[in-house]
């Protein structure tokens, strides 16, 4: 009896510590590229797979190619999970981000630079409010991110922007400011593979080569999980899981993996770039 009183207890905690880790995508369930998002550039270089379940952006010379939401959104989880293009990628650039509309934007970003074949991928993180960016952080990633698909999230509510890579939170953005530097208008989710050669890879001189086109970036989960409307009474409620105080700051064990993470491949962040800002942005201060 006593070995099956140890097997049922060794069950339960196994249960538990899988309920207590399980993803956020797990939430919501799985939806279709149409169901929520809509082509808006190179339709000539989208291709929709599995039943609509995947979606793959190509760009040659003639041109890129991109997808929106169709909804707007004022707080959520949004996440893709993506694979990127193969071999020698340098100056490519595949992104996921967050945008409003107008000249004077917030935005969230994942900007994904492309390298020569052998060298890292560099993840690119930014935050812009009221059009105003210059707040990159960069990280190579841990794994090869051309061989398979892995989970990209950013979670954003009313107090902070958490940035996700395979439920691994690398970057932190506090809304300690009073909306002065925090996003705070409604926001599109997009996706997009195109030519950053003046800048992505070596600042510039690593250029494209072209006879490895066209690049294929391939895009999963299409579900939705933020709130539609612009007010932030209504999206910053508690009604919805992604505001209630389990997301108002990160648990002991992100805490000590997004430690980790940073101190392991952070390889760039604008709060220490001295030569770039004289007098360090205010909102630094607040995301240490």
């Amino acid at each position: 009896m006593e070995h099956i009183w140890i097997f049922g207890f060794v069950l339960v905690l196994s249960l538990a510590i899988r309920a207590h880790g399980a993803t956020k995508i797990d939430i919501y369930k799985e939806a279709s590229f149409d169901e929520n998002y809509v082509v808006t550039w190179g339709q000539e270089h989208v291709l929709k797979l599995n039943q609509g379940k995947e979606i793959q952006l190509s760009m040659d010379h003639s041109s890129g190619s991109g997808f929106e939401s169709k909804n707007h959104y004022g707080s959520g989880f949004f996440q893709m999970k993506i694979k990127l293009p193969e071999k020698d990628s340098a100056g490519i650039v595949t992104a996921f981000y967050l945008t409003s509309n107008g000249n004077t934007q917030d935005e969230v970003d994942f900007e994904f630079l492309g390298n020569r074949e052998g060298k890292p991928i560099t993840i690119q993180t930014n935050v812009f409010t009221k059009g105003q960016g210059n707040r990159e952080q960069r990280f190579v990633l841990w794994f090869d991110p051309t061989e398979d698909f892995h989970a990209y999230g950013i979670l954003w509510n009313p107090y902070h922007i958490v940035f996700y890579v395979d439920n691994i939170p690398i970057r932190v953005f506090k809304n300690n400011t009073k909306g002065t530097n925090y996003p705070s208008k409604p926001m599109q989710v997009v996706s997009s593979l195109w030519n950053g050669e003046e800048w992505a890879t070596e600042g510039g001189k690593a250029k494209i080569n072209w006879t490895n086109a066209p690049f294929k970036a391939h895009f999963q989960g299409f579900s939705e999980s933020g709130c539609h409307g612009d007010s932030p009474n209504v999206c910053g409620s508690s009604k919805y899981w992604w505001n209630t105080e389990r997301y108002v700051g990160l648990s002991v064990s992100e805490q000590k993996a997004y430690e980790n993470a940073r101190s392991k491949y952070m390889n760039y962040d604008y709060c220490s770039d001295f030569t770039r800002f004289s007098v360090r942005p205010y909102e630094c201060r607040w995301n240490q």
